[in-house]
């Protein structure tokens, strides 16, 4: 997590209807050089300045368009670290982006670090070296830092998104840009999310570690644990897999559980279970329906009246998803009564939005994220990867 310097006290003693008032007032001021993008999890309070609202890698795609047609000088990211990269990394040098708060982190993006990931591929590749020429393919999500998807567009893979991890697992698991041999097979490394790793591959029909404790056959992924030598794998458990994920997380989606699940069913309704597949594979497994933050939009926004739904997933996305589907006497819950909340994320709000446009209006661009050159580069191999491999109607979710 970077330093974020303290902001005046004016900003911290001004209340919500103040704060709204100068970002209302600066955003028009700087007119169309600035542009403000949202991220779903985001406050309320924050969301209504943004231009557009998103997942992260949409929002990064569509600041990539939008930039360039307005004449844009600013951006102003209300997300988190890894989410003001990518949108650095696929806008023109010239964009500049800012991240209202430098704390506003990732915990999941946190876990894979440059050199352990670095570690991780040469000794995996090494204990693969004269058995079967299997070929690493590394598979990074969005969720990542930039780092992390230039080392993944260094060696060969790409990056992904939850709504199209399964395509990418199919271009990984064919050889990648490399077809292979006939003698080849392909094994994955798939980082930093250990649970939509193994929700895809399991949805592929390979056998996880979780579906063997249930009496299936020997799993065919492993977990690669940063903290323990050699990953706290043997070179037999590395050759044996096809399937490594990275032991890493959301903090969000990582609260819900199985029980959380069998407490709905328990109620005897209609009620259907919608969940993110950053869950764990048994709270999917137990669910209705599985799909990306627009998937779980998307159908609450096509439900029909009376219709009831728990959702698992970000608690201010959940809130205001329940605010506008009860007008339409759509039921929306929280899965757990928990407060599953993007801490991070929360750490953008009106206070660090109005700092950072008043600076800009003075003359001062602060807060900005600039990835290097070259780690930009690699990591567009990595995007550009994805977005060449996969159809384009499902890119832009995530």
């Amino acid at each position: 997590m970077l330093w974020q310097p303290e902001i005046a006290d004016r900003y911290r003693a001004a209340d919500d209807d103040e704060l709204a008032r100068w970002i209302s007032r600066r955003r028009e001021e700087l007119g169309k050089d600035l542009l403000v993008l949202g991220h779903h999890y985001q406050q309320d309070e924050v969301i209504r300045h943004a231009d557009f609202v998103g997942d992260s890698l949409k929002l990064s795609q569509t600041a990539a368009c939008e930039a360039p047609r307005r004449g844009t000088k600013w951006i102003v990211f209300c997300g988190v670290h890894f989410m003001a990269e990518t949108a650095d990394i696929l806008t023109e040098s010239g964009v500049r982006v800012i991240l209202p708060d430098l704390g506003a982190g990732c915990s999941m993006a946190d876990m894979a670090a440059y050199d352990e990931a670095r570690v991780a591929i040469e000794a995996i590749s090494r204990a693969c070296e004269g058995e079967g020429r299997a070929r690493l393919v590394p598979i990074t999500y969005v969720n990542s830092s930039a780092a992390i998807k230039a080392l993944v567009g260094q060696h060969g893979g790409a990056c992904c998104t939850s709504s199209n991890a399964a395509q990418v697992f199919d271009w990984a698991l064919a050889g990648g840009d490399q077809p292979l041999g006939p003698d080849e097979r392909a094994k994955v490394l798939f980082l930093p999310d250990q649970h939509l790793g193994r929700n895809t591959a399991h949805a592929k029909g390979i056998v996880t570690e979780f579906d063997a404790t249930r009496g299936g056959p020997e799993a065919q992924t492993v977990v690669w644990d940063p903290r323990v030598a050699h990953g706290g794998l043997t070179d037999e458990q590395i050759r044996r897999a096809k399937v490594i994920l990275w032991k890493g997380h959301c903090s969000v989606h990582g609260l819900f559980r199985a029980e959380h699940v069998q407490t709905i069913r328990s109620r005897g309704d209609a009620t259907k279970v919608l969940v993110h597949p950053e869950c764990e594979q048994e709270v999917v497994d137990g669910a209705d329906l599985v799909g990306s933050t627009e998937f779980i939009i998307k159908t609450i926004e096509r439900a029909r009246a009376g219709e009831r739904f728990a959702v698992g997933t970000e608690v201010h996305l959940v809130s205001r998803l329940a605010r506008a589907a009860a007008a339409r006497g759509v039921f929306v819950e929280m899965l757990s009564g928990c407060q599953c909340l993007c801490t991070t994320m929360f750490r953008i709000d009106q206070a660090h939005l109005a700092w950072v446009l008043d600076e800009l209006a003075g003359g001062r661009v602060v807060n900005e994220i600039r990835v290097h050159p070259e780690a930009r580069r690699c990591a567009r191999l990595a995007l550009d990867r994805m977005l060449a491999n996969v159809e384009q109607a499902v890119v832009f979710v995530d």
